[in-house]
């Protein structure tokens, strides 16, 4: 596959540069600023800007699918469904699927129907409900969207750099946690779930992952 991993240098999306690498898919890297001094061989790094439809369409036209691993900066949360909104004006005028790693937020919570992860201080501490906020606006975003392809994908409550174990669980539209209550997953692993999701499309627009739980589940 050719693919377009848009917010290539953060957490995520370098992650997933490195997970379609690994797994031979043609890659167009875009960064906003510096490329690293590196990249996996077969990767391609190419300049752009989330803000920038009309330039993201010509890179994102011939590709058989779009990664959007942005995150607004601290302060900047207001400005994400905006950046949303353009890279899916840009994907649909390329007639590109573009797969969105948003976050938890829009997550309902287990056992607790109708509440979502945005409502509960125990998921979403104070310092995070502006991101968390966002994330929820940006699928709604997408939603509102009148012409993308799109698929959204809403790590668990914990996302941070690990180890690639190539295992993890899959739901739908509630928070998925282990039998202590956590709800985590490494970076590396969400990555795996991207390209599983790229590689075999399962025709939801809404769904999450975390790690195989360690009690069993």
């Amino acid at each position: 596959m050719k693919i377009v991993v848009v917010g290539a240098a953060g957490m995520v999306g370098s992650r997933v540069v490195g997970e379609a690498a690994r797994r031979g898919h043609d890659l167009l890297a875009v960064f906003r600023r510096t490329r690293p001094a590196e990249l996996p061989p077969g990767v391609t790094a190419v300049e752009g800007d989330a803000d920038e439809p009309g330039r993201l369409a010509e890179v994102f036209r011939g590709a058989d699918a779009v990664v959007a691993a942005t995150r607004p900066a601290p302060g900047d949360e207001h400005t994400f469904p905006a950046t949303t909104t353009a890279l899916l004006d840009a994907a649909a005028a390329a007639r590109t699927r573009v797969l969105v790693v948003g976050g938890a937020a829009p997550l309902e919570i287990p056992g607790d129907p109708g509440r979502t992860v945005l409502d509960s201080p125990v998921y979403v501490p104070r310092q995070y409900r502006d991101i968390a906020a966002a994330s929820a606006a940006q699928l709604e975003t997408c939603r509102a969207h009148p012409a993308a392809d799109w698929v959204y994908l809403s790590p668990p409550a914990v996302l941070e750099p690990g180890e690639r174990t190539g295992a993890y669980r899959r739901g739908t539209t509630t928070l998925l946690t282990e039998a202590d209550g956590t709800s985590r997953i490494s970076a590396e692993d969400l990555a795996v779930a991207v390209l599983d999701e790229l590689e075999h499309p399962s025709g939801e627009r809404h769904f999450t992952v975390a790690r195989r739980d360690p009690a069993g589940g």
